[in-house]
């Protein structure tokens, strides 16, 4: 069988394996895996190092499918290339509950999925951050002869992904930094859902990425293997500048309707698939058919890309032997392993000042940043409010990827989004700070983080109206309340210097979930440890702070964050009024609710119902807490452009108002 056969064979099986699981799921997007198959198979078998024996392989380049509406593309390369996570079976189990071949990729459901995609643009700036992830490792080890990281990251975007907002934030950062390791196809085909992109996309797309410092290709037909290979290879040459590569392609190739919005989404019809395998020369009788051929030529490129791994891996035992303590230290990274004694540099903060929880979280970052050098992380043109500079390090820049201070610029969702890419790169944990107001223009990457597991970290400051003068605008209420509600993500809102440096433990523990940290602008209450319980109870998600005198509370007071301060001072004013009060601190929802029930009970026991809690954010979610016979102080309206001070006490957050409801409850 010639090349040109055995190609064209090998790109219409993955068109009919594609349209064969989306007409049996009654369900799907056919149009971009048809059109772009052949600028797939000639990345996935000339030029994608992976080997499908050893998906985590540290070396391997990264393949990102940010159309992930067009997920049959990727099971079908992951299947014919010999992953076992996607069987012939899970081909035909496509879209179905429990399946390994889910609607839209999802890293931690199938091996050789790097990221979860499917909200356009997440996985194009994905890829910018697995594209910083590489260049600081290559930077951070590599040395002459011994090129230990060389990996590049590809990606499939789509007319779609490049309308999102993440994208042009993505493309901006990654043309500042000249990410060299950067190629992505992009699949030109100019047809959205509703129809020619032409009824909301004209811009040059060209332009646009050369004037965010991108070298740009193009490929006048899809369908040219030839010129597809030649842009691949030219954009390979150029190290200084990611390479979009615009593909131009007919969507649907193949079909009845292909070139319309029609062959975009759905099943195309059981006549429809018999007419598609028609006009590509197959037969249309034949279904989940992959020709001996396929799977030979698909494996042998495997077996290629296996001899490569074991290069690499005599490659990083020689280097070890030349270079003992990076070698043992990049082993530990590649591996995602934290230091043994990090721990021990986490401050005890015995005899601090009274500091903002921002300040704070500062200190331990540059107390632990030398001990974990996988850390690495910085803020979205913040960094100077959010304390989040190592200040041993440098910043990261083009040509300097060694530092470990990046400057996101004021791009908070592309910030979100790479530091998912990096943390899913591997070997790295990245944190990035805004004030917590700005969590929304980042809440698409943090669902996706809580989504695909990934350790990423969130330093929030400016947590509440305490952030004063700015006013509304700038003044977190409902944040708390909707962090709260993302699945897998824990939100920390520590009280004081303890429960921070207990906070940044449970972030750097957390392995497979991201954290978001809370931290307040305005100076925050000295707890005295030595006589209140320790902050390690932090790890709990809720603890008893300060035991109520007597046999049992008559009242319980619960608080987080800054107002923990405040619930300690009204406690003692009951105390002294003989009204035995407790004081929980709750920094974290997530973890309390993750006890025993033995143990919530020791904290917030049944048969005591006066409760109040103690927020400076909305009321929603405490009812679960307070039950039915408690209330809360809360804030439910937006704040007030003041002095902290002043915001707090118009908004009732005062001794006086504490005592006031308390004794009603009482």
């Amino acid at each position: 069988m010639t090349q040109q056969n055995i190609d064209e064979l090998c790109i219409n099986t993955i068109r009919t394996l594609s349209i064969d699981a989306i007409q049996k799921a009654n369900s799907g997007h056919p149009g971009l895996p048809l059109g772009m198959a052949p600028a797939a198979y000639v990345l996935w078998t000339k030029f994608l190092w992976h080997n499908p024996k050893n998906p985590k392989w540290f070396n391997r380049d990264r393949f990102v499918l940010s159309g992930g509406h067009g997920s049959m593309l990727i099971y079908s390369l992951l299947h014919l290339s010999g992953y076992e996570s996607v069987s012939m079976d899970e081909i035909k189990n496509f879209r179905q509950y429990g399946s390994t071949t889910p609607g839209h990729p999802e890293n931690h459901v199938t091996l050789g999925v790097e990221v979860t995609t499917g909200p356009l643009g997440q996985g194009f700036a994905n890829g910018v951050g697995m594209a910083i992830a590489s260049a600081h490792l290559a930077a951070t080890f590599n040395r002459e002869d011994f090129p230990l990281v060389d990996n590049y990251i590809y990606a499939i975007c789509s007319d779609g992904d490049l309308m999102e907002g993440v994208s042009y934030e993505a493309a901006s950062i990654a043309g500042h930094l000249g990410l060299g390791n950067i190629i992505y196809l992009y699949d030109d085909n100019k047809i959205t859902i509703e129809g020619s992109t032409d009824l909301a996309f004209s811009e040059d797309t060209t332009k646009r990425f050369e004037a965010c410092g991108w070298h740009v290709l193009t490929v006048e037909d899809g369908n040219d293997l030839d010129a597809i290979e030649a842009a691949i290879s030219e954009a390979q040459e150029v190290d200084d500048k990611p390479s979009l590569i615009r593909v131009k392609t007919i969507i649907g190739f193949g079909m009845p309707k292909q070139g319309t919005n029609k062959a975009h989404s759905d099943a195309p019809g059981e006549e429809a698939v018999r007419e598609t395998k028609r006009n590509l020369g197959w037969d249309e009788d034949a279904q989940f058919y992959v020709p001996d051929e396929v799977y030979a030529h698909f494996r042998a490129s495997a077996e290629h890309n296996a001899e490569l791994e074991k290069d690499w891996n005599e490659l990083l035992e020689n280097y070890a032997d030349k270079y003992a303590d990076e070698g043992k230290l990049f082993k530990q990274i590649a591996s995602d392993e934290l230091p043994a004694d990090w721990e021990s540099a986490l401050p005890t903060f015995e005899g601090a000042e009274a500091k903002a929880t921002r300040a704070y979280s500062g200190e331990v970052i540059n107390a632990i940043a030398n001990k974990i050098p996988s850390l690495i992380g910085g803020s979205a043109d913040l960094a100077p409010s959010n304390n989040t500079s190592i200040k041993a390090s440098v910043s990261l820049e083009a040509g300097n990827y060694e530092g470990r201070i990046i400057h996101w610029g004021i791009r908070e969702h592309a910030m979100g989004s790479t530091m998912n890419g990096m943390a899913l790169h591997g070997g790295l944990i990245p944190y990035g700070g805004t004030f917590m107001t700005f969590s929304d223009y980042m809440r698409p990457a943090i669902r996706l983080a809580a989504l695909s597991q990934a350790q990423v970290i969130y330093v929030f400051t400016h947590d509440s109206i305490g952030l004063g003068e700015d006013g509304p605008t700038h003044q977190s209420v409902e944040h708390l309340a909707a962090l709260r509600a993302i699945p897998n993500l824990a939100v920390i809102r520590p009280c004081d210097a303890h429960e921070t440096r207990e906070a940044w433990r449970i972030a750097l523990l957390r392995r497979h979930s991201p954290t978001a940290l809370a931290f307040s602008r305005q100076k925050v209450a000295l707890i005295d440890r030595t006589k209140f319980a320790s902050a390690e109870g932090t790890l709990k998600g809720a603890y008893i702070l300060a035991e109520a005198s007597g046999d049992a509370p008559k009242l319980i007071l619960i608080a987080t964050g800054s107002e923990v301060g405040l619930a300690m001072e009204a406690r003692e004013k009951l105390e002294a009024e003989n009204v035995s009060t407790r004081v929980v601190s709750m920094p974290c929802w997530e973890l309390f609710d993750e006890q025993s029930a033995e143990y919530k009970e020791t904290v917030l026991p049944k048969s005591i119902k006066p409760r109040l809690a103690i927020e400076a954010g909305v009321s929603l979610g405490w009812s679960k807490y307070v039950g039915d016979g408690g209330d809360t102080l809360t804030v439910d309206k937006f704040g007030a452009s003041a002095p902290a001070e002043v915001v707090f006490r118009e908004y009732g957050f005062t001794v006086e108002y504490v005592l006031e409801k308390a004794k009603k409850l009482l």
